[in-house]
């Protein structure tokens, strides 16, 4: 395929969080990976590494992105909205890839032959830089989001539910940007109602 492989890797980032979209990439990488050295999980690399290797990937690949809002996410539950988002990415690649790699133990409903494999983003160098693009954009979206939503650090902990995270919803209720269908949204939301 014009000097790519003819597969996708795909991965997502923010299943866990309490704020913030799911986001999903999908990759078909160039057969030539002489400018991408160091793929791998994102979770197993410094942010800072992630963030010389994401332009990298963009310019040297074949990049797709898909995003489930959090509104998405309640109403349709994190899988099905992490599903679409990857369904979305592989639609927005340039190309339909014949087979797609996906990290984890599911394949979203899409139409192309698939396998899913858990670890995959240690494993498949297509599925790392999938991770890589996936986190970066999504860490990109919560920065951003700070700038809406002063005082909440989403800068830093990037919606997860970290101490001060909790602390903070505590102390001056959700966003929008929250996902009320998660438990401690949720409880919170029901503890404030008047």
């Amino acid at each position: 395929m014009d000097g790519f492989d003819d597969f996708a890797g795909i991965d997502e980032a923010g299943r866990g969080p309490l704020a913030g979209p799911v986001v999903a990439a999908a990759v078909i990488l160039p057969q030539d990976l002489s400018e991408l050295q160091g793929l791998g999980d994102s979770k197993a690399l410094s942010e800072k590494k992630r963030a010389a290797l994401a332009p990298l990937i963009y310019r040297h690949a074949l990049v797709g992105v898909g995003i489930a809002e959090p509104e998405e996410i309640d109403r349709l539950n994190i899988l099905h909205a992490t599903m679409i988002a990857m369904v979305r990415a592989v639609e927005h690649l340039p190309r339909r890839p014949v087979k797609i790699l996906v990290d984890g133990n599911r394949l979203p409903p899409i139409d192309i032959p698939g396998e899913a494999i858990v670890g995959g983003d240690a494993k498949i160098a297509a599925i790392g830089a999938a991770s890589i693009i996936a986190k970066t954009l999504r860490d990109e979206i919560l920065c951003a989001a700070e700038k809406r939503f002063t005082g909440f650090g989403l800068a830093k902990h990037k919606g997860y539910p970290a101490p001060v995270h909790r602390k903070i919803l505590t102390e001056q209720g959700p966003t929008p940007i929250h996902r009320f269908s998660y438990a401690p949204v949720r409880h919170l939301c029901e503890s404030i109602r008047p």
